[in-house]
């Protein structure tokens, strides 16, 4: 039986998505290691022309595929996004690793029906890898990813972007988390949250998020078996708070919620 996600076939989809990943690959690959100029917005973070490039080429090829699906982008903004199916792109996350020559910038793509995300595309193009999260699993080529087993903070590898992300009612919290986690990592960008769905990172706490920094994460964690929520444990969506919790298992899940969950 044909599998339909907002009237179009699920298999569809999906190899429209990969056929977006596989684009802003090749545009992200051209510039990066160049000395390409770095603008600053109004709220002070980088955009470069790989960003630009990337998220107009893959909103051109949406239109002409898909002409009554919305468009949410970091760079362009929102087009039709009360539509049924809505793109999420943020077309280059990481971009001061990726101005600074560090290969741990991403593509995310995600596609949302009814509000909700069924698809997510984790593209790391300078590794050349790629996450795909679907109903039915997460995929990293041609492996299935699957989360770890973890379900103790003591033993649990913690992922964060930086600790500078987190506010003065944030920090505290975090803090806590991380003096009881096994270990820490920091500056991986979208890249931590395909170590968890392959196993490698037991948990991924950010906060400063925007919409299209994590909806494409939520098909990607939850598609290799973990749980991924705001800090309050609700779902995610296009409206939030931007502070962000992954975790590989439910009881692990639980266990940060009784310390993020207070802010």
């Amino acid at each position: 039986m044909t599998e339909l996600v907002g009237g179009v076939r699920l298999e569809r989809l999906t190899e429209f998505a990969g056929e977006l990943a596989d684009e802003a690959r090749a545009i992200a690959r051209q510039h990066f290691g160049q000395r390409v100029e770095v603008e600053h917005k109004a709220d002070q973070t980088p955009v470069t022309i790989a960003d630009r490039s990337i998220e107009a080429r893959l909103r051109d090829r949406i239109a002409d595929r898909f002409p009554t699906h919305g468009m949410v982008g970091e760079e362009f903004g929102a087009e039709h996004d009360d539509a049924e199916c809505v793109w999420v792109i943020d077309p280059i996350d990481g971009t001061q690793a990726f101005v600074s020559g560090v290969p741990l910038f991403g593509c995310l793509i995600a596609l949302l029906v009814s509000g909700q995300p069924v698809l997510g595309v984790l593209e790391m193009p300078a590794l050349e890898d790629r996450w795909l999260g679907t109903p039915h699993g997460t995929w990293r080529g041609a492996q299935c990813a699957r989360v770890s087993e973890t379900t103790e903070l003591g033993s649990a590898t913690v992922f964060a972007t930086t600790p500078h992300m987190f506010n003065a009612t944030e920090k505290p919290a975090f803090d806590a988390v991380a003096a009881a986690a096994r270990r820490v990592r920091y500056g991986t960008d979208c890249f931590a949250y395909g170590l968890l769905a392959d196993g490698w990172a037991d948990v991924v706490v950010e906060a400063d998020m925007a919409a299209y920094d994590y909806l494409a994460l939520v098909p990607v964690v939850t598609g290799a078996g973990g749980v991924i929520t705001d800090w309050q444990g609700a779902p995610l969506s296009l409206e939030g708070t931007g502070r962000i919790l992954a975790a590989a298992t439910t009881t692990l899940h639980a266990q940060l919620l009784e310390s993020l969950g207070r802010v």
